[in-house]
C-alpha cells in the first residue's frame, strides 16, 4: 500500500497501528471459558481498530484441538495457526496451566508466545506460569478503558515484534 507521506502527519496513533498492522496480519488465539471476556476484549480490539485476526476457543480442550487442528479446527484457512496465544488460567475441563504445560512440550509449539491473561494475582499462579513457560502473565483489568490498554500494548509488541528477524527465539522474547 502507497501512502502519502504528508497525510501521516494527521494520524492518530491508533490510524498509525493500524496501518502498520495491515502491513502483517497477526492471528492471536484467545482462550477464554468466560463469553462475556471474549466479547469484551473483542470490543476492545475493534475499538482500537486492530488489524489482529482474533480466534477464539472457550476452554483448554479446545485450546489444544485448534493448535493441533483437530476435527472442527481441521481448516486452516479459517483456523490459521496463531502468531500469539492470550491464555486463561481458570477454566473447565483443561486449565490454561495444562495447555502452556502441552505447548512447550510440543515441538511446534515450544517457541509459540504465550501470554496469560487472567483473574487471578496469585503469587503461586504467577510463578506457576512462568515456570511452565509464559511469556508474560497479565491480570485482567478492570473497566473497558483498561482492557483497550492491554490490547494496545501487545498491538504496539506485536508492530515491533513482526519487523525484527523473523529467526528470534520467541520463547525470549521481551513481552510486555
Amino acid at each position: 500500500m502507497i501512502v502519502d507521506p504528508t497525510a501521516i502527519a494527521d494520524w492518530s496513533f491508533e490510524d498509525y497501528l493500524s496501518f502498520r498492522m495491515s502491513a502483517v496480519r497477526v492471528t492471536i488465539l484467545h482462550v477464554e471459558d468466560d463469553p462475556n471476556d471474549t466479547l469484551l476484549f473483542q470490543h476492545a480490539c475493534k475499538k482500537l481498530g486492530s488489524a489482529f485476526d482474533l480466534q477464539s476457543v472457550n476452554d483448554g480442550d479446545q485450546a489444544i484441538a485448534y493448535l493441533r487442528g483437530d476435527n472442527s479446527f481441521s481448516d486452516r484457512k479459517k483456523h490459521p495457526l496463531p502468531q500469539l496465544v492470550l491464555l486463561d488460567l481458570k477454566m473447565p475441563r483443561l486449565s490454561g496451566f495444562d495447555v502452556l504445560d502441552w505447548a512447550r512440550k510440543e515441538k511446534q509449539f515450544h517457541n509459540l508466545p504465550i501470554i496469560v491473561l487472567t483473574s487471578s494475582n496469585h503469587e503461586a499462579d504467577i510463578k506457576r506460569a512462568y515456570n511452565l513457560g509464559a511469556n508474560s502473565y497479565l491480570v485482567k483489568p478492570v473497566g473497558f478503558d483498561a482492557l483497550v490498554a492491554v490490547v494496545r500494548t501487545i498491538q504496539e509488541y506485536w508492530i515491533q515484534f513482526m519487523e525484527q528477524s523473523p529467526r528470534q527465539d520467541r520463547s525470549r522474547a521481551n513481552f510486555p
